[in-house]
């Protein structure tokens, strides 16, 4: 017997038929074509459902369960989105009509929870039952694993880890607040302390960039370019406060980071490393839980799912 995954994003509908070893046997790509009727998305959804056991030749008889890994703000336990801004939907009960198509039970949790979960199961913390993924990119995402099971908190709101508070009065956030942390640590908020580097000092390799991205600032950064070097250093600071914050308040056994920034390896998890063993409650003889990087990529949103 195997189970589906389902990544559901606001560009893209990612759906895996997988084993009972978490490994993805099979798997079919769709476009969201998001600001539509739910109703529409999800019967794309239910046809990339068939073609994902198709191209394993099996059949939805082979299937145990559907998993579904939604951005937004979930009730797990009704299988409900009670609102995903990105793709217009407001309290669409998914479970439901997935499991009246197919006659399976369907499970539902947040996308950066699904990924986390599969961290756990397959990835970069097995082992480990109290686990905590924090994703860089657009914004700062989180998913929080205890004692080996999604937290989802009241309405599904537990992990946004993004937006607690760590500048007072700070920059502004997407989320219409100031001093989030998302506001300081996503890649967009790399991109944009690079870019005021960059405006200040001319000289720097930052200011003759084409395109600034988080990889540019890094590399800029290895190539011994001081004002590169200070925004780094700032940058991962702020990543270390946030994450000092996730060890004072949870004391999990791993943190997990997550994100194309993450790809930077050890010239961002050292620093973070060295900020929290100096700010954590206790110091180094504290509660210090292992900082490492993501391991399943974009994998994840599809072994989580389906784990659900």
């Amino acid at each position: 017997m195997i189970r589906i995954g389902i990544d559901l994003g606001g560009t893209n509908i990612a759906v895996g038929a997988v084993d009972d070893g978490h490994a993805i046997v099979s798997r079919v790509s769709v476009p969201t074509l998001a600001r539509r009727p739910a109703a529409e998305v999800v019967g794309d959804m239910g046809d990339a459902v068939e073609a994902a056991l198709a191209k394993a030749g099996l059949s939805i008889g082979d299937c145990r369960s559907i998993g579904i890994g939604s951005p937004g703000t979930c009730n797990s336990a009704a299988g409900v989105v009670e609102r995903a801004y990105n793709l217009g939907w407001d309290h669409v009960p998914v479970c439901r009509m997935l499991e009246e198509r197919f006659h399976v039970p369907c499970r539902l949790s947040n996308d950066a929870n699904c990924a986390a979960l599969a961290e756990q199961v397959a990835g970069a913390a097995v082992g480990h039952d109290n686990v905590v993924l924090i994703t860089l990119g657009t914004g700062v995402g989180g998913g929080i694993i205890i004692g080996g099971k999604i937290y989802d908190g009241m309405r599904g709101a537990g992990a946004e880890l993004g937006h607690t508070l760590l500048v007072l009065d700070g920059e502004p956030c997407t989320c219409g607040r100031r001093g989030c942390w998302e506001a300081y640590s996503s890649a967009t908020a790399l991109i944009r302390q690079a870019r005021q580097a960059a405006a200040e000092h001319p000289e720097s390799l930052l200011a003759g960039a084409e395109e600034i991205t988080g990889k540019t600032v890094f590399d800029a950064a290895d190539r011994g370019d001081e004002t590169a070097n200070a925004v780094v250093d700032r940058f991962c600071d702020y990543l270390g406060a946030g994450v000092t914050n996730i060890v004072n308040a949870l004391a999990p056994e791993v943190i997990l980071i997550g994100g194309g920034i993450s790809r930077q390896g050890e010239r961002l998890l050292a620093p973070v490393r060295r900020y929290v063993e100096k700010n954590c409650f206790g110091g180094k003889d504290g509660a210090i839980p292992i900082i490492a990087a993501a391991r399943l990529g974009n994998d994840a949103g599809i072994i989580g799912a389906a784990a659900l």
